[in-house]
């Protein structure tokens, strides 16, 4: 049987077809599994290349980060002590740089400088993609490098910290260190609540490192630090640093403290410490720290305890009263001129001879004697625990960084010599935080304020937790004591025309640096005072260290009108009214 012509034909026709398209889809599937394997060698290579590859197949992701301003530190009325604000520093990419060996003039040009230098860094660094050559730019640089829009050179934003009050307040505002963390006072303090979150942008580039895409979840905001509003008023605080550093010049002296206390509150309203070197004298107190930077120096307020002297006297005055060792208008059989001696034989001695006295006259006379008399009806155990039942030899509370305890004799060294002498003010050792502390017992109802560093309302602490010290009736009579120091006693040079006060005064010897022992002719002086009397409002304390005993060292006479005079203008800027002056 013969098949026709025109059937061959076609199933010819019909078997190439078939055998074309096999064809094109076996070559469809090889050039399709030919660009997989190609895209898998790129994924693979793009992921995880060969480490012989790496170094030159470079990234095309790139990161920057956005930087977040640091919390600002105010004062009690929102005045600003540091701020953050955003600097540039200049930088050179010279893989992108047009001639390397001119670029160097070319910025020095723009910006001044010294090319030679920054040549030296780029040639050293010559691998680099960044290289600082500046690290802080002035406004007006930072405009000419925009205009230049010269290739390769760029500009990389940094924080910088702005103390707009110059050095006041230095050793308790502290500072921050290249990495805007906080290194001493309250920037350490408070550190973590002011400390920001930069945030992070990462994104696809290109060759010419322009961004191609950035991915939702590349980017994580910057988030700035909180602003701690501090206790401190600028004012308070300027006024004190100006008259106790004109007290320590009058009296030649080697250095200076301050504080003042808000005894309703416990805000710290301004703290001062100054150290002065003077030719020929051999200092008992240095801080080499703070000749490198103000605010890189210890706070002494808070850091170096002292011997309070006379200024001690009222606290176991009053606790002699409590516990029933004297009466008030008990008549002690103190020397008329000659010193007291103790049972156990030790010669107590007066400044000034008065003769039998009562209890009140002890305290507004400040006699030795008187005090040591009555030491020795109380027990070890009763003194040291009128120590304690003031704070004495436990931290303020304040938080400041570096806080003594202060000294305190323990039981197991404690002696009859102790005894007189802790009475006295003596081999007893507080900071001037502890001091103003306790003091606060006679300014509210016997209960102690704990100071504090952070405005009332601007932290969750409130500030109300105190701690009884004494009776309130007690408080109110040993306040009553001190005002008649002001005007019978070693306080009548620091006696204000305008607010009634009440006060005490400390002359204390001076300890040896090094050998123990004390100076015979070198003193701490020191006054310590509360205002208004019927409605106190303030506590002021000044330390002067070693004054020029040839001027005057008395603590009445040396810090009594320094404490006068902050006392009067801070109570006058608060609004405060003027008392009628005791007679």
């Amino acid at each position: 049987m013969t098949i026709p012509p025109a059937i061959a034909v076609d199933d010819l026709q019909r078997w190439q077809t078939h055998r074309a398209n096999a064809w094109a889809r076996l070559a469809v599937g090889v050039i399709i599994l030919l660009m997989l394997l190609v895209l898998a060698r790129v994924f693979q290579l793009k992921t995880s290349p060969d480490p012989r590859l790496a170094a030159a197949a470079g990234t095309f992701t790139s990161t920057r980060d956005e930087p977040a301003r640091r919390g600002d530190l105010l004062d009690r009325r929102g005045r600003i002590i540091a701020s953050s604000a955003v600097g540039y520093r200049l930088f050179v990419d010279p893989h992108m740089v047009e001639d390397r060996s001119t670029i160097a003039l070319d910025l020095t040009t723009l910006i001044g400088g010294d090319a030679i230098a920054i040549d030296r860094r780029l040639h050293e660094r010559s691998e680099s993609r960044y290289v600082v050559v500046r690290q802080l730019l002035e406004s007006w640089q930072v405009e000419t490098i925009r205009n230049a829009k010269i290739a390769g050179v760029g500009l990389d934003p940094r924080l910088v910290r702005n103390y707009p009050q110059g050095e006041t307040a230095a050793a308790l505002v502290g500072t921050v260190g290249f990495e805007h963390t906080g290194l001493s006072g309250m920037e350490h303090r408070y550190d973590d609540a002011m400390r920001p979150r930069s945030g992070r942008l990462t994104y696809l580039r290109a060759a010419n490192r322009r961004p191609l895409w950035v991915d939702a979840r590349g980017y994580e905001p910057a988030a700035n630090g909180a602003d701690v509003r501090l206790s401190i008023d600028l004012v308070v605080q300027e006024l004190a640093e100006r008259r106790v550093n004109a007290a320590v010049e009058e009296f030649n002296a080697g250095g200076g403290r301050m504080l003042v206390l808000d005894c309703e509150t416990g805000e710290i309203l301004a703290m001062h410490d100054v150290l002065r070197a003077r030719e020929g004298w051999e200092e008992q107190t240095d801080d080499p720290a703070r000749q490198m930077h103000p605010a890189l120096g210890r706070n002494r307020c808070a850091t170096d305890p002292y011997e309070p002297g006379s200024t001690f006297k009222p606290f176991i005055w009053c606790r002699a009263l409590e516990l029933g060792k004297v009466e008030p208008d008990e008549v002690l059989d103190t020397p008329e001129s000659v010193g007291y001696r103790t049972s156990y034989g030790r010669l107590i001695r007066d400044s000034h001879y008065y003769g039998p006295a009562d209890w009140r006259t002890v305290l507004v006379k400040s006699m030795n004697s008187g005090m040591a008399m009555i030491a020795e009806r109380m027990s070890h155990a009763e003194m040291r625990a009128s120590v304690r039942a003031f704070c004495f030899g436990e931290r303020s509370g304040s938080g400041l960084p570096g806080e003594s305890r202060g000294i305190v004799t323990p039981p197991s060294a404690w002696s009859n010599h102790t005894q007189s002498s802790v009475a006295m003010g003596h081999e007893i050792a507080v900071t001037p935080l502890q001091m103003v502390r306790a003091f606060s017992a006679f300014a509210r109802d016997g209960t102690l304020t704990v100071p504090r560093l952070t405005a009332v309302g601007a932290d969750e602490d409130d500030g109300s937790f105190v701690r009884r010290a004494i009776p309130e009736d007690l408080a109110l009579t040993t306040r009553a004591a001190l005002r008649d120091v002001m005007i019978e006693g070693t306080g009548r040079r620091a006696r204000s025309e305008h607010y009634e006060m009440f006060g005490k005064s400390g002359t204390a010897q001076l300890p040896r640096r090094e050998g123990g022992g004390y100076h015979e002719d070198r003193y701490v002086s020191s006054f310590i005072a509360g205002a208004p009397y019927d409605d106190p409002r303030l506590i002021v304390l000044c330390i002067i260290d070693d004054p020029d005993r040839s001027i005057a060292h008395y603590g009445g006479t040396v810090a009594g009108p320094a404490v006068r005079d902050v006392m009067e203008g801070t109570l006058r800027y608060l609004g405060v009214t003027a008392t009628a002056r005791a007679e």
